[in-house]
């Protein structure tokens, strides 16, 4: 007599590009949790998303009137980081997709500033380091808050 049957998990099939692209987030990425983690130890409360703003920055200090943008490497195209290569497969779609993301940055910083928002773009690489992080923190601790939200 043998043991109890087991069920076999059966042969795995790779995901494809799209099914790998459909758990691409857009909110609650690693590198914004690891922000959002710090500056909420440091004491900073903060607004997410904020609907009311264009672009949607991330992280928003609305005493501050400061907007924290954390940015992937290789949706934004981080020139000079090697989380932003250009796919092998459809070369002219990626890089015209990558520069459509870099011309909808440029807008969205320009519509923050112009609104009177300082605008903190962090990319996901330099997330990673815990010195960049709290340099963030003490950059955002140094503008005081202002009595109007």
């Amino acid at each position: 007599m043998t043991g109890p049957r087991r069920k076999s998990k059966g042969r795995r099939l790779p995901m494809t590009r799209s099914q790998v692209m459909s758990r691409v987030r857009g909110k609650d990425t690693g590198p914004e949790m690891r922000v959002r983690r710090a500056l909420w130890a440091a004491g900073l409360r903060y607004r997410l998303h904020a609907k009311t703003l264009p672009g949607r920055p991330d992280i928003v200090f609305p005493s501050r009137r400061i907007a924290v943008l954390v940015h992937g490497c290789f949706w934004h195209g981080h020139e000079g980081c090697p989380r932003h290569r250009i796919p092998k497969s459809r070369i002219e779609w990626w890089t015209a997709k990558i520069n459509r993301n870099k011309e909808r940055d440029a807008q969205v910083r320009g519509a923050l500033a112009a609104a009177g928002w300082t605008v903190i773009v962090l990319w996901e690489c330099e997330a990673e380091s815990q010195a960049k992080v709290e340099e963030l923190v003490a950059a955002i601790k140094a503008v005081p808050r202002s009595s109007r939200v």
